[in-house]
Parts: C-alpha cells; sequence; structure tokens
C-alpha cells in the first residue's frame, strides 16, 4: 500500500474576504492531490484522453477544523475509504494538515469512472483499479458493494 502526500504553499488566489484559505480551495488541493498521484503512477491526462476515460465525483464532503492562511505550507494526503469490485466506484479521505501536524480539514469524496466518449459510467482498465488498490487504506475503510439494479 502507498503512503501519499504533497505539500503545497497556500496561495494568495487560495483566500476568501476573511484572510484564510476559501472553503472551495480545500477541494482544489484535494483534487490536485489525487491527479498527481495517477499520473505518477502512469495515468497523466495525456493518457485519461487516450483511453476516453477519466474520474468523476458524484460527492464531496469537506470538514473544516483549523484556519489556514496565506503562505502556510499544507500537507495533503489520499487515503482510500473504499472501492468495489471491478474499481467502477471508489472513496478516497483527503486530510489536509498544517505545517505543525494539526488536522486543519478533510474532504471525502466518491467517485466512479466516466467513458468520455459515450458519457456514460464506465469500467476502468485494469490497471486503473490496481492503482486505486495501491492507496493506503483509511481507517474507515469499507468495500463499496453496489445494488444489483444498478448498471455501469
Amino acid at each position: 500500500m502507498t503512503d501519499f502526500a504533497k505539500t503545497y504553499t497556500v496561495r494568495w488566489a487560495d483566500l476568501d474576504p476573511n484572510i484564510h484559505m476559501r472553503h472551495s480551495a480545500y477541494t482544489d488541493y484535494a483534487a490536485q492531490v489525487r491527479l498527481e498521484y495517477l499520473a505518477e503512477h502512469g495515468f497523466t491526462m495525456a493518457q485519461f484522453a487516450k483511453l476516453a476515460i477519466g474520474p468523476i465525483l458524484f460527492r464531496e464532503d469537506t470538514r473544516f477544523f483549523k484556519e489556514v492562511g496565506l503562505s502556510e505550507v499544507i500537507r495533503v494526503t489520499a487515503e482510500l475509504a473504499g472501492i468495489n469490485e471491478d474499481g467502477t466506484r471508489w472513496r478516497i479521505v483527503h486530510s489536509i494538515y498544517k505545517a505543525d501536524d494539526r488536522l486543519a480539514a478533510t474532504v471525502t469524496v466518491d467517485g466512479a469512472w466516466l467513458d468520455l466518449r459515450a458519457r456514460k459510467l464506465a469500467v476502468p482498465p485494469v490497471e486503473i483499479t490496481a492503482v486505486m488498490r495501491q492507496l493506503s487504506r483509511h481507517a474507515s475503510y469499507a468495500d463499496i458493494v453496489r445494488k444489483s439494479e444498478e448498471k455501469v
């Protein structure tokens, strides 16, 4: 299992009128770390374009714990919180830590794979599912079991 984290410096553009990191910047950093994880494992945006497949989200849930300000260094992790048997559905929990390792926020996302030509949900290549399964498991990990009437 792979522990995956990236460090970023909070930019001026990430702030809100209260002079702390705006709510949507947390989800931006979570998305960035997911895409960097995939790219580092061979699934760049160019590769996704060739495969005509891409990740989509059904749900984002952000919980805020500590303020983050301008030029602070944050560490963003990605941990697998669930995946179904064929890899079509997955859940990732991102933890965002301040430089002193205090938890600033968590971003939990539920996602799937989209066939970019048919614009329908798709079963990903087994290599993508294998890469997803390599992520470290979050403490809340549970297999995702699809309802029998659900169709991809």
